[in-house]
């Protein structure tokens, strides 16, 4: 029982029914509460960077994660890439905490031996109508503050990467790649190895297959009503579900990602004005195989809508990677969000469309040379054919936007998530205890 997981995980505090202490009899009946300090709420790269930073300022903290382990969502099912900061408009939050949160990543993945490589990046013009973007790239990653940059000819890329075809480019030396999972691993041991040896009446708790169904505002505070995974798989529709436990936080952070704008939805009392509407975004990887591996630098073509264009990206051990391409989906239901039930197969007959994207910066890539890798969905914040949307945050802190103390939501965590997951964290830490 959930109810036993977390007790034994908080000794000595007291548990006690809620039916005794709300009127919300329908939704609350028979579900034990309790008091906590602060609560993330989804465990992928920006939830366990939040988690750490909070553990680290001596606050107590409970991370909820509805599979299994950590990181199975968006932010396993991407290109590793850490990015420059190159791409958004200036004073956006992607910029700001892209350009903060790689140079923090560098310096963590350094320090803790996480894998990594600083190999540098090429963005092509394969056509003189797309230099006009290319120098716009330029500008607006000299206007964020990334140092380095520097246009090149089409014969100096090609002495660079020999395979590659282009007719100027764009190189950023200061983009890489890192191992998402090791790197989520780290900060996890972090937290423990930070408990054990410094703060043992501080630290972070995980709970896995653990969803936070929804919640309610009582007072000027939120309450989280959490039920076990296993609950939700097993849902028929017909009845309401209720919690089998009630969280109290004095701070929730909603990093849910893909789920993270239905779950807000579903915290009764919270303004819905202020929850902006969610589109997801799937993406194919194919594997490059019987082949040596052409590139030794990530390759990306000109940005197209809803992505970056299917790129060029290596793994540490040199394996290249093409990805990802852009399908949009539609009626995604919260149940399916919240347990991460999305299709993640990749038809190997979609590698047809792969073929001609890639040759235009790679013309001698042979037939039949790509395998499935894998697929991921992008939580974005904009649809097909609209401008892209800035990550969201909403902090309270005195009159802010939704107006309820203690929760901040984080919507639209999509691409440069990873590479800004502890500049979020910094950021976020840093409002709140101010």
């Amino acid at each position: 029982m959930l109810g036993h997981t977390i007790r034994s995980l908080r000794k000595g505090r007291r548990w006690v029914s809620s039916k005794n202490l709300t009127s919300r009899v329908g939704v609350e009946r028979a579900a034990a509460r309790e008091s906590v300090d602060c609560m993330v709420i989804g465990a992928g790269a920006v939830g366990i960077a939040v988690a750490r930073e909070l553990a680290l300022k001596g606050r107590e903290v409970v991370v909820l994660e509805s599979a299994s382990t950590f990181g199975t969502g968006t932010s396993s099912r991407n290109s590793e890439v850490i990015h420059a900061g190159i791409y958004y408009p200036r004073n956006s939050l992607k910029a700001v905490f892209c350009v903060r949160g790689r140079k923090l990543l560098y310096q963590y993945c350094s320090e803790h031996e996480v894998p990594h490589k600083q190999i540098g990046k090429l963005i092509v013009a394969t056509r003189s109508s797309e230099v006009p973007k290319l120098n716009d790239l330029i500008i607006r990653g000299i206007e964020n503050g990334v140092d380095g940059l520097r246009m090149l000819e089409g014969f100096e890329a090609t002495e660079m990467e020999p395979e590659l075809q282009c007719v100027k480019a764009l190189f950023s030396p200061v983009s890489g790649i890192v191992d998402s999972h090791s790197l989520m691993l780290s900060l996890v041991r972090d937290i423990t190895m930070w408990v054990q040896g410094e703060a043992e009446n501080h630290g972070a708790t995980f709970c896995y297959n653990t969803t936070v169904i929804g919640g309610h505002i009582e007072g000027n505070r939120i309450c989280l009503h959490i039920s076990e995974s296993k609950d939700l798989e097993n849902w028929d529709g017909k009845f309401p579900l209720h919690p089998e436990v009630i969280l109290m936080p004095k701070l929730v952070v909603n990093s849910a990602g893909l789920s993270a704008p239905a779950l807000a939805k579903r915290f009764d009392g919270l303004n819905s004005v202020v929850i902006p509407a969610a589109h997801f975004a799937r993406g194919c990887y194919f594997v490059l195989s019987k082949m040596k591996a052409p590139f030794k630098h990530l390759i990306y073509p000109i940005p197209e809508d809803g992505g970056l264009g299917v790129h060029v990206t290596l793994d540490l051990d040199g394996q290249i990677k093409f990805g990802p391409d852009v399908e949009w989906i539609k009626n995604v239901d919260d149940i399916s969000s919240f347990l991460n039930k999305f299709d993640y197969s990749v038809c190997a007959k979609r590698a047809e469309r792969f073929y001609p994207v890639i040759r235009k910066y790679y013309p001698n890539l042979k037939d039949d040379s790509l395998e499935p890798g894998y697929a991921g969905i992008r939580p974005k914040l904009s649809g097909a054919q609209q401008s892209a949307s800035d990550f969201v945050i909403q902090v309270f802190i005195g009159e802010d936007i939704h107006g309820v103390p203690g929760l901040v939501n984080l919507f639209g965590i999509e691409s440069p998530g990873l590479t800004s997951s502890m500049a979020i964290a910094e950021h976020i830490v840093a409002r709140y205890l101010r």
